[in-house]
């Protein structure tokens, strides 16, 4: 942004004397900065997330019908991360998908404000209102991680040098597009990152994991999104609560490939609007 600018302050906690930086620690030069202010109040957290501590009673709030739904989403998507994988995951049950990894498993999560190596979120003591992900929540870093300015995230992304990106999704189709930014006539923030993470999906894989219908019983997976796109022909892997459906982009053909325990094929056929074909060998979600 200062780059881009045409008048670039900058608001400092520290004012030093010149020569006090080591040049290896300037991440901006100063031929970008015109003006300097100094900082007269604490740092802001737009929104301060901590780690949940386990309490008693939690188990049965792990038992309530919408978290084993949501769980499950996220168990089945946590399989598509492979050790050592880059991974961006959107807000939501994405971000469930790394605590249901098997022990010993690693992968980097990228975040597209500009880290890789995010961790989860932060207990008390750990909080540093300088470390927040692309939700603006306050986050941790692993051992190993490096932060970086916009044009370095976007160029990651953009490159496919993320393995996966897991998203959640309004509608998808069957040929694989994806609208997840806005519904018309709603309030919406706006797409975040969601548009350059499809960009590339012949490089990074796109996971959907989201429920099978939306708030009003209406099928989320169609023959063609009728809300405006995300990115078109993008979507390989479609997970829900019901079941997994491999995406056929070249095709544009859904097939059926695993179903949750209890779930049978005709309430898949009931709920999803779209056409598809069932594997010969359905498996069972885990």
């Amino acid at each position: 942004m200062a780059k881009a600018a045409t008048l670039t302050i900058v608001e400092a906690e520290n004012i030093v004397p010149v020569g006090s930086i080591d040049p290896n620690d300037v991440d901006l030069p100063g031929i970008f900065v015109d003006r300097i202010v100094p900082a007269t109040s604490e740092k802001h957290i737009e929104i301060l997330k901590l780690r949940e501590a386990k309490t008693e009673g939690s188990e049965s709030l792990a038992q309530s019908p919408a978290i084993t739904e949501r769980n499950r989403i996220a168990k089945r998507a946590a399989k598509e991360l492979k050790q050592g994988y880059y991974v961006n995951l959107g807000v939501g049950i994405p971000t469930l998908a790394p605590s249901m990894l098997p022990e010993g498993v690693k992968v980097w999560i990228q975040s597209e404000n500009g880290i890789l190596g995010m961790g989860p979120y932060p207990t008390e003591d750990e909080v540093d209102p300088d470390i927040i992900n692309a939700g603006k929540e306050t986050v941790t870093l692993m051992p190993g991680a490096a932060t970086f300015d916009s044009t370095e995230s976007f160029g990651m992304i953009r490159g496919g040098h993320v393995d996966v990106s897991i998203l959640g999704a309004l509608q998808v189709s069957a040929n694989g597009d994806l609208a997840n930014y806005m519904i018309p006539g709603k309030v919406f923030k706006g797409m975040g990152g969601a548009m350059d993470l499809i960009s590339n999906p012949d490089q990074t894989k796109i996971v959907v994991a989201t429920s099978h219908t939306a708030k009003d019983g209406s099928p989320k997976i169609v023959s063609e999104c009728a809300l405006p796109l995300t990115g078109a022909n993008c979507v390989s892997t479609i997970i829900t609560e019901l079941c997994v459906f491999q995406v056929n982009r070249k095709k544009g053909e859904l097939t059926l490939t695993e179903l949750a325990p209890g779930v049978e094929v005709e309430e898949i056929k009931e709920k999803t609007g779209a056409p598809f074909h069932i594997a010969e060998q359905l498996a069972v979600m885990e």
